[in-house]
């Protein structure tokens, strides 16, 4: 069990609510003193500020309205491919494709992960593949470049791998046994692009970049919000261990039938309907059915909820402690 809280939320609540409901919670946070929960998380820093747009390594500007939460792209570098020639990919040695990385900084927290028993980590940022070609294209455009077969489309997309695949390289070097590749291709009825454009232009750049992760040994955690059920075969053959994907827009019955026993499910639980809008008792009994329905004595399934501004701080209690009741439902 996984309680993120967002950064958003810290302008949102007061603070001291927050951090006595961690308090009060030290299954979920458990090294708690004012810091965090300690587990390493992807990379979800937010560079752009209202009023202060960044622009990253791709060219892409972000623009945001609210404090904490990662804003939108404003401008697409390549919205003309007349504006290719002379296009380059950052510099993998010093960008993560959304910021500043710093790789002596990464092996120092995977050796302290290491030295502490701790699982060690690394990954891919969120939006690596499919969302930077929207990002630098624009999501029109780059659908119509997968229809068109535009050839220039297929010389973008190797620039972007080589860039994944040094940033996997730098990973696989300090020694990470779990890899992420965080991406959201999903929207509320069905994914952003159709199964065939993923198979002809996305599944083989996601294998190629898993395979030395597989080789590596580690394991391999795929996540995507929204409704991917046409797509989830074709990313489990892919090479995927964990899919962390979204519960109630999947549908609950179907990710029992579909991956109960066949991946490790890490369950993204609602945020749009019963844990802002529901009552505790709901919250409470919707946990427990995906807990009963997806879990077993053997092991598989991994449950996280990310805390946005809007959820009554009520339900946000009544969430951690049916988190924390029923993690133990199979000991």
């Amino acid at each position: 069990m996984h309680f993120h809280i967002n950064e958003a939320c810290w302008h949102h609540y007061p603070p001291e609510m927050l951090k006595e409901l961690m308090e009060s919670h030290p299954f979920l946070f458990p090294d708690f003193e004012g810091t965090g929960s300690g587990r390493t998380e992807l990379d979800y820093r937010v560079i752009e500020r209202p009023g202060r747009p960044f622009v990253d390594g791709w060219g892409c500007r972000w623009e945001t309205t609210l404090e904490g939460t990662a804003g939108t792209v404003t401008n697409h570098p390549l919205a003309s491919w007349a504006a290719f020639e002379g296009y380059a990919a950052p510099d993998p040695q010093v960008d993560s494709g959304k910021g500043p990385i710093d790789w002596v900084q990464i092996a120092q927290n995977v050796e302290r992960a290491r030295s502490d028993g701790q699982l060690t980590m690394g990954g891919l940022r969120h939006g690596h593949t499919f969302q930077t070609l929207v990002d630098i294209r624009g999501y029109e455009n780059l659908l119509f470049d997968m229809v068109d077969h535009d050839p220039r489309l297929m010389r973008l997309i190797e620039m972007v791998e080589r860039f994944n695949a040094a940033i996997v390289r730098r990973c696989l070097a300090v020694g990470v046994e779990w890899m992420c590749y965080p991406e959201d291709l999903g929207m509320q009825t069905g994914p952003m692009l159709s199964p065939d454009m993923f198979r002809a232009f996305i599944k083989p750049s996601y294998e190629r970049l898993m395979k030395p992760a597989r080789d590596a040994g580690c394991i391999i955690h795929m996540h995507s919000d929204g409704r991917i059920r046409d797509l989830l075969d074709d990313l489990i053959d892919g090479g995927v261990d964990v899919v962390n994907l979204q519960d109630l827009v999947n549908g609950i019955d179907w990710i029992k039938d579909k991956l109960a026993g066949r991946v490790c499910i890490d369950l993204d639980i609602d945020r749009q309907t019963v844990t802002p809008a529901g009552t505790p008792e709901q919250i409470d009994a919707l946990i427990r059915e995906e807990v009963t329905k997806l879990g077993s004595k053997e092991g598989g399934l991994m449950m996280i909820y990310g805390l946005y501004p809007g959820v009554p701080l009520e339900n946000v209690k009544a969430l951690m402690d049916a988190m924390e009741r029923y993690t133990g439902f199979y000991a």
